[in-house]
């Protein structure tokens, strides 16, 4: 029973702790966080793939180390690995701060409690047995690393011009 005790504790733990997390960039580094919204709203496939890109070639070398006999390899290994997933939780506020911007018209609350509510939306989309694991957190996740490799750049995407004799795009 302790130990039922113990795995609900901890799970409880981590899901009030991620969205504080996520407020925490939000709030700590509101520019970085803005621009790693605005490349995934404006550009979700590209900040995907870019994702997938920076997975990969973290995840070469991650397993080499990790692979290694050596004691010190192995932890250089595990060290790289959260350190990644701790960056990548830059891209994962800026989705969670796109969720709260488009909560935000349905509801009467602050940036904050929108914010605070897409937080706590991610966390639970993905917590869901199966559909959310692979569905949800996976992709998720991958679009997090894309939009914090963006944001780190500062590669914003391009304003859309219209060319001659086609309506601008606020003339839909």
């Amino acid at each position: 029973m302790a130990d039922i005790s113990a795995i609900f504790f901890i799970l409880l733990t981590i899901g009030i702790a991620f969205p504080a997390m996520l407020t925490a960039w939000w709030l700590l580094f509101p520019l970085l966080i803005a621009r790693s919204q605005t490349r995934v709203e404006k550009t979700p496939w590209q900040t995907f793939w870019m994702g997938l890109v920076i997975v990969i070639a973290l995840s070469i070398p991650i397993l080499i180390l990790v692979s290694l006999p050596f004691g010190l390899a192995k932890f250089l290994g595990w060290i790289l690995l959260g350190a990644s997933l701790a960056l990548s939780s830059i891209g994962s506020a800026g989705l969670a701060g796109l969720i709260g911007a488009r909560l935000s018209p349905h509801g009467n609350f602050s940036a904050l409690g929108g914010f605070v509510r897409g937080a706590v939306i991610l966390e639970l989309a993905a917590f869901f047995p199966l559909i959310g694991w692979l569905f949800v957190w996976i992709p998720m996740l991958v679009i997090a690393f894309g939009a914090t490799g963006f944001a780190l750049i500062n590669w914003m995407p391009r304003e859309k011009t219209a060319r001659v004799g086609e309506p601008l795009p606020t003339q839909a």
